[in-house]
This record gives C-alpha cells, structure tokens and sequence, in this order.
C-alpha cells in the first residue's frame, strides 16, 4: 500500500512564482477594484506617493468593510474556491486577486479595514516570508495601524490596500527617471480603468449603483469603446445565446466613420484607444470588462469590419465555460456563442464596409465630373485617373501629336502609380492627417484665376459648371469661402 506524505509548497518559492502571474501594473489594480466594488463600494480613491522616504500606493473604499476574521480569511492564498457560487453582483474568482495582483507590484500588502466602527489590520511581507520560508502573516496592533499611510481616511466602514516596497512598479529606479516611468504607468492605470469599469462609472448598469473612481485626486471618466452618444453610431439588432439555462447577449454596433466624429470627439478616442483597428467582441461578466478587440479566430481583422463592435455580456456563473484567467483579461466564448458570433460578423462585415464605401461613393459623386473614377469588372478593382474630365479635355485640345501621346500616357501612369499600400497604412493610422491639398489662402484667388483662364474660351461654362470643376480637383477644400465670393464676382 503506498505511504502518504505531506509535502508543502515552498512559501519563499512559490510567493516569488507568484509574482509573475502575467500582471501589468493597470491589471494589478483593476484587480483591487473589483474587490471594492464586490463589497459595495460607491466611492474608490487612489493615491500615489513616492516622493517620501517610505513610497506607496492606496486603493481607499467606502465599501462595507471587514471584521478581524473576515480580514485574516481574506488574506489567505486561495480564500475562495472558483467553483462556488458567488453572489450575482460578485467581481471575484479565485480568491487570489488580492494577493497575487498586489505581489506583482510590490513585496509588501497591507490590508486595514473598518466594519461597525471596529478596525483591523494585517501584513504580507516577502521579504519575512522569504527569510523564514513559511505563510507569517502580521496581524497589526492599535499603534501600527494609527502609522498606516491614509489610516485617517476611513470613517465607519471601508477597506483601504497598502502597496510597499514598490519594487516593480518603480522598477528600481530613482530621481527624475522614477517619476517619469509613475507617471507614464499612472497615466495608463487610468485609460484601463475608464475602458474597463466604464459601466460602472456611467452608472448604466441596472441594479448597481453609479461609482466614483479618482487618481491621485482626479476623477477617472468613463471611455464608451461602442460611442454611443454619437448620433452616427449604428445599433444592429440584438441576440440572445442560451448557456447552460443562463443567457448570454450580443449588441453589435458599427462605430461613425472619423469624419462624422468632431475633432475633439475623434481625438478622444485615438488618444484613449485605436479607434481605427480596435475592432471585435468586448465581454462583460457582471458588467466588468474582461477581453476585447479580438474575433476569437473567427474571421481575420480587416478593413471590412474596423468599425464593428460586439458587446457580449455573461453572468458570473458561466465563468468555467469561458474560461476565465486569474487576471481576469482573458476570456473565451463557449462554443454556442461562437457560432452565434459567426452568423453576427457576417451582418456586421457587411454594415461596416458600407460605412465605407458610402464615404467613398459620396467622395465620387461631390462633381459632375470625378477627377478619378473607380473600375469594378472581373473580380478587379482599379483607380484611373477620369479622361473626361474638363481639365484633362482642356488640356488635352492644347497638345497636338507626338505631345499628346505623351499626355495619354502620363495620365495612365497616374492612375497605375498609385501607392495604394502606403495610402491604406497612412489612412488607416491617422486619417485626420491625411490632407492632400496644400495651396495656402494667399494662393487661391490666384490659382482660381489660372483655371478660370483654361475654361475662357468655352462660352457655355458658368458658375454652377466653374464650381464643379473646382471642387473636383479638392485643391481649395479648406477655402469654400474663397470659391463662392470668386465666383459671385466671375459670373454674375
């Protein structure tokens, strides 16, 4: 019969395993929400310092707080099984989050707590656990707690989580380079958490009250990745997926082409996410964004689906069928969801390339006569340069023999130059940069005054003909002013 024998893990060993988990700074504390919000808590400050000689970090609550024991339960490895049921508005899995999260940061977490007015404080140290290899954890007194950094800033009840010796998050560094990398990592805690908890800043999830999040006094607003307060943002209809006798379900949006966002609306979002290719299924469990931006292999990323978005909320009780990562920033659709997505993206391919290619055919029909024109025959498509157009034909009747083949052939060059690879990369990264025209407001009146000279001789040419020519080349875009007055003093 074979013996049995109790063989512990290494507490030095596994707490410095644990540490590398795959934690981001922004992760880490989006951990620590979802602690805080699962107690009740409406109000959420963070507070950095480390400016002093004992540097820290602050997750403060106004949460229902804990009592001694439910603090100690706390801070045990494993304090709740992922298989039990947890309460329907519950963030939590694995019951490691705040220690794990926390380790990826720094090498010493305090938790103080305040519940009926009673409070209670405990400590993991690694740098304790690593000198003596076992599971010590500080139960602090009435001095040690009064001590605590923002012990002052919890009434009756809340939790406040103290990160120290802030190895990883300042990387070891000192001086002008440590506030650089704090505030480039601050400044990115914030994005995520306006993305990931926009919900719940917004206060548009049923049955839960609106929170407040502030960083160092600032408070964080909510990022809507689906811009709905934008009028041009299409709703297409929505589905339900049945899981395991829970529902499951999917809002597909297709986002406004740039060009109906504002600048300050457009700048918003590139500033806060990639507008342009952030494309795909944004899961929600209990309304916490968990994963986006990804199809699941489903279809590839492209041009057809850029602006399509598919909002999937699951309750907590699905998380085994999505497979749920301790970080919780990764998730996968169980197959019924899958399928379902299948039959979505087809619907949303299809709206989004419209949204397109409607902004393309206006560019096309704003003139009578296109300077360029678009061939579709044969499964092909190309670009030409339009030899119809009034300043071709002009120019052409000015050149005779050998010159006017020559002219033929730059205008088809034109059109089998075009760099089109290097067009979509620019337009694709940063349309409201692209601008081809660069005549100034100096030089227009004269330039008008050059092609109103090419049209001279051609009695029929009036203003409403003039101005279409004009807007057709798209050199004098940016002075619409300038071309009516032009026009009123040429024709009238």
């Amino acid at each position: 019969m074979a013996r049995h024998h109790r063989l512990p893990p290494s507490a030095a060993s596994l707490s410095a395993s644990m540490r590398d988990l795959g934690y981001s700074m922004e992760t880490a504390v989006a951990d620590l929400i979802d602690n805080s919000i699962s107690a009740g808590a409406t109000k959420i400050d963070i507070l950095c310092d480390v400016t002093g000689a004992d540097p820290f970090l602050a997750i403060i609550d106004n949460g229902r707080g804990m009592a001694s024991d439910e603090l100690i339960a706390a801070m045990k490895h494993g304090s709740a099984s992922p298989r039990m049921k947890r309460d329907a508005h519950d963030l939590g899995r694995f019951g490691l989050g705040l220690k794990t999260a926390s380790f990826s940061q720094c090498r010493r977490l305090t938790v103080l707590s305040e519940k009926a007015s009673e409070r209670s404080a405990a400590e993991w140290d690694l740098n304790r656990i690593d000198r003596e290899d076992d599971w010590m954890l500080s139960v602090l007194d009435d001095t040690e707690i009064s001590a605590l950094p923002c012990a002052d800033r919890l009434s009756d009840h809340g939790t406040v989580v103290i990160w120290r010796e802030l190895d990883r998050f300042m990387e070891d560094e000192r001086g002008q380079r440590r506030y650089d990398i704090v505030n480039e990592k601050l400044d990115v805690v914030e994005r995520h958490l306006a993305l990931v908890f926009h919900r719940f800043l917004s206060g548009e999830l049923k049955g839960r009250n609106r929170i407040a999040i502030t960083l160092n006094g600032h408070p964080i607003q909510p990022f809507d990745p689906f811009c709905r307060k934008n009028t041009a943002t299409r709703y297409l209809p929505e589905d339900f997926v049945e899981v395991d006798g829970e529902r499951v379900r999917l809002q597909p949006y297709i986002l406004p082409h740039h060009s109906n966002l504002s600048p300050a609306e457009y700048d918003f979002y590139q500033s806060r996410s990639d507008f342009i290719s952030n494309q795909g299924a944004y899961i929600y469990r209990n309304g916490r964004l968990m994963a986006w931006g990804d199809w699941f292999r489903l279809v590839p990323k492209g041009e057809a689906t850029k602006l399509a978005r598919v909002q999937i909320d699951f309750p907590n009780n699905l998380d085994e069928s999505w497979t749920i990562d301790i970080k919780k920033s990764r998730a996968r659709p169980p197959l019924p969801v899958r399928e379902r997505m299948r039959q979505i993206i087809g619907q949303v391919t299809g709206a989004s390339t419209t949204v397109h290619r409607g902004r393309g055919q206006k560019l096309f029909n704003e003139a009578t006569a296109p300077l360029w024109e678009r061939f579709a025959d044969q499964g092909r498509v190309r670009y030409a340069v339009n030899g119809g157009h009034p300043l071709v034909e002009a120019l052409r009747s000015r050149v005779t023999g050998g010159d006017a083949k020559l002219l033929e052939m730059f205008v088809d060059a034109v059109g089998a130059a075009i760099p089109i690879e290097m067009i979509y990369s620019d337009y694709a990264m940063h349309p409201l940069e692209m601008a081809q025209s660069d005549v100034n407001r100096e030089d227009v009146i004269e330039r008008l005054k050059e092609l109103r000279a090419v049209f001279s001789d051609d009695a029929a040419i009036g203003g409403s003909a003039f101005r279409e020519i004009v807007r057709s080349t798209r050199l004098f875009d940016s002075h619409l002013d300038i071309i009516e007055s032009f026009i009123i003093e040429e024709f009238s």
